[in-house]
C-alpha cells in the first residue's frame, strides 16, 4: 500500500480501534498490521501526539507476560476526532470512487 495513504489513515485506524476497546501499543501494532503493514516504530510517535492533543490518555495495567502496560484509552474528544474523521473518511472515499467510476458531475 501506498505509505502517504497509510499515514493518512493511521490516525483514524488507532482512533477507530480505541473507540472499541483500551489497547497497549504493541496491541495497536498488531490489530492494524491485520489489515495494513505497519511498524512499532510507526505507532508510538502517533500515540505520544494523540496524548499531547488530548485525543487519547494512558493508564497502567499488571501484565501476567511482564511487567505493566501503557494502555491507551479515547478521551471524550478522541471520541469527537474519530467520527469528525470518520464522517470525512467516507465522504473522501465517496468522493474518489465516484471519480473511479466516471461518475463525475459537473458543477
Amino acid at each position: 500500500m501506498n505509505i502517504q495513504f497509510k499515514k493518512g489513515v493511521l490516525e483514524l485506524c488507532v482512533l477507530s480501534i480505541l473507540h472499541r476497546k483500551d489497547c497497549y501499543g504493541y496491541e495497536l501494532v498488531d490489530m492494524i498490521s491485520r489489515s495494513i503493514t505497519i511498524s512499532e516504530g510507526t505507532i508510538y510517535p502517533l500515540l505520544r501526539r494523540l496524548k499531547k492533543d488530548g485525543y487519547v490518555k494512558t493508564y497502567l495495567k499488571e501484565s501476567t507476560e511482564g511487567p505493566p502496560r501503557k494502555y491507551y484509552m479515547l478521551t471524550d474528544t478522541g471520541i469527537k476526532m474519530k467520527k469528525e474523521l470518520s464522517d470525512e473518511w467516507y465522504l473522501f472515499v465517496n468522493h474518489v470512487n465516484n471519480v473511479l467510476e466516471g461518475g463525475i458531475k459537473n458543477e
